[in-house]
């Protein structure tokens, strides 16, 4: 939901932040390193109960995750390289968070198997993550969903937060990112059942085109290899016969 509506306009409100960081020699991939450090600490924090400080601790984590993409543009080093560290670090980072939690409530007495449901809320965060990136790969889009990250962020500050609903919240999380899965799956579903990605179709011809010349050509350089082999062992084979009759 955020990248559908908010993503455009905050780029451009933090366009200057990014550019002014820019000067200070900081880059994304410092800032994106330093959102899973801060990530670890929240989730180090809310394992052992100091829910507050986790609260705190989960703010400024967001804070280096949203200013890294405007480093990088800013600096002009967007990059793939950048966007797949980018992705995999907010992976991690959640995998902290929800871990951190999940820690947390198996340390309350009479938890039970309830310690388990910020476990099934990682899931089914990462299957939206896996269908996105799987979605873009083929060349469809699966942007959207009622229970993006940012979302999911917000929720778990709010779980911090007011401490004796956090099951109720947790539930609520599960639910919408089980929905959100199933609205990316649709969406995904549909436009592959209607168009076939021209695109992603062309670069797949295109690699597998690259694929079969290159190895033609290792074909033929083994080929002109040997041949030059057994050139060089015909042309020495008259001396070596001279030299043992003599």
């Amino acid at each position: 939901m955020f990248d559908g509506q908010f993503r455009t306009q905050a780029e451009v409100q933090l366009r200057p932040i990014g550019a002014s960081l820019k000067k200070t020699g900081i880059k994304a991939d410092h800032l994106t390193i330093l959102g899973v450090v801060m990530a670890a600490a929240t989730a180090v924090a809310v394992a052992n109960g100091a829910l507050r400080l986790g609260l705190l601790l989960l703010v400024l984590c967001a804070v280096p995750d949203v200013l890294d993409g405007a480093v990088a543009k800013a600096s002009g080093t967007a990059s793939p390289r950048g966007a797949f560290f980018d992705s995999v670090s907010d992976r991690v980072a959640d995998s902290f968070i929800l871990g951190g939690m999940a820690w947390y409530l198996s340390s309350q007495p009479g938890a039970g198997r309830i310690a388990v449901l910020p476990l099934a809320v990682l899931a089914a965060s990462l299957i939206i993550s896996y269908e996105r990136a799987k979605a873009e790969a083929l060349g469809y889009d699966a942007k959207g969903g009622v229970m993006e990250r940012a979302e999911r962020l917000i929720a778990i500050g709010l779980a911090l937060l007011f401490q004796p609903a956090m099951i109720v919240i947790l539930w609520v999380m599960l639910i919408l990112t089980v929905a959100t899965a199933v609205q990316r799956f649709a969406k995904v579903w549909r436009q592959a059942s209607t168009t076939v990605p021209t695109k992603a179709t062309t670069e797949r011809l295109r690699a597998r085109r690259q694929a079969r010349m290159s190895r033609t050509a290792a074909r033929r350089q083994g080929r002109s290899t040997a041949r030059e082999r057994f050139a060089a062992r015909d042309r020495s084979f008259p001396a070596r016969r001279r030299d043992s009759d003599t």
